[in-house]
């Protein structure tokens, strides 16, 4: 699907869950500062898998001032719920799963307001 400085992602197609993506991060590289809504069901929860690898996982949820932070070795599953901001600090190189396609992610992405 694509690359930059963080690593690349790529589509799959999986016979029995449809279009499916796999992340390759970079140690150090961020992804997520984002939110889903729910809209697509496979936004709520959104599901991701750890497959091999740490990251750091900063969450808090919409409106909320407090941060949460968990670190995570893989194989490890993660669900955010909607509503929920978050962020993945790639410690070391990383390899996800995530349980959606780029189209329900492009649909179901929200930013929090800058001020």
């Amino acid at each position: 699907m694509g690359s930059d400085e963080r690593g690349y992602t790529a589509e799959y197609l999986h016979d029995r869950s449809g279009q499916q993506l796999i992340l390759f991060r970079k140690a150090g590289s961020v992804s997520g500062r984002h939110y889903h809504k729910g809209i697509s069901a496979a936004k709520s929860p959104e599901i991701l898998v750890l497959l091999q690898g740490k990251l750091r996982l900063n969450w808090k949820a919409v409106g909320a001032a407090e941060m949460q932070t968990t670190v995570v070795e893989g194989p490890a599953k993660l669900q955010v719920p909607p509503l929920v901001w978050h962020e993945l600090i790639a410690e070391t190189d990383c390899v996800l799963l995530e349980m959606n396609s780029i189209a329900e992610h492009a649909a179901d992405t929200f930013e929090l307001p800058k001020f």
